[in-house]
């Protein structure tokens, strides 16, 4: 099939929000990596290593083969299924804030759950490309379900509640958006309140996060505090903020706020203008990503382009969710800002795929 330029918007877009990323990642971090590790460059040299890293597999996805990629879609699921497995194994994984979600060697390390997420939305858009049109047969329908929810429970086993939320829901959504009934979703729905009710019971720190997003004034030194330092980082920002490295909570007030609680400190040093911009850039890529869903001809790259873009938006959603008090605390990174390598490298694989395949577009039903 004929190739075209890529989508230049989208790709400007993705450049800015990750150089700003880079900016933020500094910004936030520097006075902890000043205190811990007597050098304030600590983080974001290690982020815009993998930033580097990032590009040049931009660079390579665009020229990939998508008919290779289909036909090694199991593949790359059953490696990232043995990844995770073995993260599992005590003395392989390692433990981190309480859950075994990485491997590596030294300092070193990835996070499989993460690249679980792109490599499951590519083997489902292998299946939907071929079978969408069964997805109205319940013994069909509810297979996919119970196949997305054993790779959820594996990832919960780590436990990695946030990273499985948000491979869960991408799955589910892609799955509604791909045209099964309605009905179905009762059924989910039902099951899905029933389940994570089992799981908040079966794991205090998550009753606790559930009461101190209730009230998070109860226990404001202990469960409540990450969500009541992100509001004091927000609320002085104002519509302008206090400028670049100007971030008070920083000072260890708000914890890692290179992480999961960037957002607060994108809100704080630039104010709502800035998130607002930010939250702009995430839905110029989300409405590229859509028109370019709709206009490549390609039932796999409909599907995978598809499922970037909803998985993009459950991430984003989640994280500014946590941040600004409208969700329960949960570890979501922010793609492209939150400090992590296995974060960073698995958008901007996600990206690139979306930009390579923006190269097939059809521009006259564009």
């Amino acid at each position: 099939m004929p190739k075209r330029n890529v989508d230049m918007v989208l790709l400007i877009t993705i450049v800015a929000l990750s150089l700003f990323g880079i900016l933020m990642v500094y910004s936030a971090s520097n006075v902890i990596a000043l205190e811990k590790y007597n050098d304030s460059f600590y983080f974001v040299k290690r982020q815009f290593a993998f930033l580097i890293v990032g590009y040049i597999i931009l660079i390579f996805i665009l020229r990939i083969n998508f008919e290779k990629l289909k036909r090694f879609a199991f593949i790359l699921f059953l490696i990232c299924l043995g990844l995770l497995i073995l993260v599992l194994i005590p003395g392989v994984g390692i433990v981190r804030g309480g859950a075994r979600s990485w491997i590596g060697v030294g300092s070193f390390s990835i996070q499989p759950s993460e690249f679980m997420k792109l490599a499951i939305i590519i083997l489902l858009s292998k299946f939907l490309a071929n079978h969408y049109q069964s997805l109205v047969k319940a013994k069909v329908f509810f297979s996919l379900v119970f196949f997305i929810a054993f790779i959820f429970l594996i990832i919960m086993l780590q436990p990695d509640f946030g990273t499985g939320m948000v491979l869960f829901l991408s799955c589910i959504i892609l799955l509604y958006a791909s045209g099964s009934l309605n009905k179905y979703y009762i059924i989910i729905g039902v099951c899905g309140i029933i389940g994570m009710g089992v799981l908040i019971l079966s794991a205090p720190y998550r009753l606790e996060r559930i009461t101190a997003y209730l009230n998070p004034w109860q226990d404001p030194l202990g469960s409540g505090f990450q969500g009541i330092q992100s509001l004091f980082a927000i609320t002085p920002g104002g519509l302008f903020g206090h400028g670049f490295n100007n971030s008070m909570q920083k000072h260890f007030f708000l914890p890692e706020p290179q992480n999961d609680f960037i957002f607060a400190i994108i809100i704080e040093e630039f104010g709502l203008i800035g998130g607002a911009i930010v939250l702009g850039g995430y839905f110029l890529i989300i409405y590229r990503g859509i028109k370019i869903s709709m206009s490549v001809d390609d039932m796999f790259m409909k599907f995978l382009s598809l499922g970037i873009v909803i998985s993009l938006f459950v991430q984003v959603f989640i994280n500014v969710g946590v941040v600004v008090g409208l969700l329960p605390v949960t570890g979501i990174t922010l793609p492209l800002f939150s400090y992590g390598g296995s974060s960073l490298l698995l958008t901007m694989i996600s990206l690139a795929l979306l930009l390579s395949i923006s190269q097939y577009q059809n521009y006259d039903y564009r």
